[in-house]
């Protein structure tokens, strides 16, 4: 399957923005916009662009309406209320100002990056991990006001999907093993720090100094500290990165008990079986192709760490 990675988001041009709305949003950032650059990573259609205005200031804006699209208006609302709650020595993009009202409106500040290359690279999967590193160390425990949900309730439907994958699939090898493993999340639910839950290189902003931000910060529980170093080595694994020595080599991984990461695989794997078998959003043409692949390569990883593969 082709996906058509930093460009996989069908998103709102400004032009297209009710006027009122490109008012209002002028009036915040200080000065006429002159120039828009939609962002074309990620799945949602909510507007996203790199505004640049008149006195040469530029700021990175999202929009998405209460009414048209509520779901994604919700998750910014949820999204700029966490950010305005994370510290300053997070890494993610501060949040400077919002509007909700009939849109959600985030203004964040611009931050000049780019996302990792893909294929990865290992030389940027470590500047990468050394964000995660970093966000784990300064969200631990859960900054207060952040008012977080916690893994163990959040996922506590995932370990199902595996009853689900077994109508689909009832000749799946290993379907009863992947859902044992599943049944025991709890194993893996406790902790007192901010995971992200979504790291992927569409989330990841790799700036001139090679510093990393982590971007998105819609959907994060409290949780096990290495959780999200896992999580950012799927796409790596897909793309040819030897995960099992990197786990090896990393600080919140190395000690972390080999069944406890087949536990996690096994959890996600589930979840990415079952959505990559739902419809296709039209405003989201690729996301299911993008869950297909990661269904793959966690089952792959998943089946090579358990000696289920031949």
């Amino acid at each position: 399957m082709h996906i058509p990675h930093g460009n996989t988001a069908q998103r709102l041009e400004w032009r297209f923005l009710p006027p009122e709305l490109r008012a209002a949003i002028e009036e915040r950032c200080g000065a006429p916009v002159v120039d828009s650059v939609s962002q074309g990573a990620g799945f949602t259609p909510g507007f996203a662009s790199v505004l640049t205005c008149a006195d040469g200031s530029r700021h990175f804006v999202k929009a998405a309406s209460t009414k048209a699209q509520r779901m994604f208006a919700s998750a910014y609302r949820e999204e700029a209320r966490k950010l305005a709650a994370l510290p300053p020595e997070a890494p993610a993009p501060r949040l400077l100002w919002t509007i909700d009202e009939d849109w959600v409106v985030l203004g964040l500040e611009y931050v000049e990056c780019r996302n990792p290359h893909r294929p990865w690279r290992d030389d940027e999967l470590a500047a990468c991990l050394d964000a995660v590193e970093l966000a784990a160390k300064v969200l631990t425990p859960v900054p207060e006001g952040l008012e977080l949900g916690n893994f163990l309730d959040e996922f506590s439907n995932w370990p199902e999907n595996w009853d689900r994958v077994a109508e689909s699939r009832p000749d799946l090898p290993h379907l009863a093993e992947a859902a044992e493993l599943a049944a025991r999340y709890t194993e893996i639910a406790e902790g007192d720090t901010v995971v992200h839950t979504d790291v992927r290189d569409d989330n990841f902003l790799i700036r001139p100094d090679g510093s990393v931000l982590i971007c998105d910060w819609n959907w994060p529980v409290a949780g096990a500290d290495w959780l999200d170093s896992l999580f950012t080595l799927i796409g790596p694994r897909g793309d040819g990165i030897d995960v099992d020595a990197v786990i090896a080599s990393r600080p919140l991984l190395h000690d972390v008990p080999a069944d406890h990461i087949d536990i996690a695989l096994a959890l996600i794997a589930g979840y990415f079986f079952t959505s990559a078998d739902e419809p296709v959003p039209p405003s989201s043409p690729h996301i299911r192709d993008a869950q297909a692949w990661q269904r793959d390569v966690i089952w792959a990883w998943l089946g090579e760490r358990r000696g289920w593969n031949p």
